[in-house]
């Protein structure tokens, strides 16, 4: 089974650039099948690492950032693949 984890953080004004740099530096443990980084408007901050585990498989995530680099508390969700194309 795939599993995908996303993690999206909002930057403090100004940071956005800052915010993008911490979360591309940051190594996980384990090795996932994939990991994309993405930006958005408003200094968002989105990565998806895809793994191959079940739902509620122990993964490895990205910690939160310090606190003056983003507005709020990091929000995480998790996916399973239920189709490809």
């Amino acid at each position: 089974m795939t599993v995908a984890l996303m993690w999206e953080a909002r930057a403090s004004e100004g940071r956005g650039e800052e915010l993008l740099v911490w979360a591309r530096a940051q190594e996980l443990p384990l090795k996932p099948l994939r990991r994309e980084t993405f930006r958005a408007p408003q200094d968002r901050v989105l990565v998806i690492t895809w793994w191959d585990a079940a739902h509620d498989a122990e993964l490895p995530e990205l910690p939160e950032p310090d606190e003056g680099l983003v507005t709020r508390a990091v929000h995480r969700w998790r996916f399973e693949s239920v189709d490809a194309g």
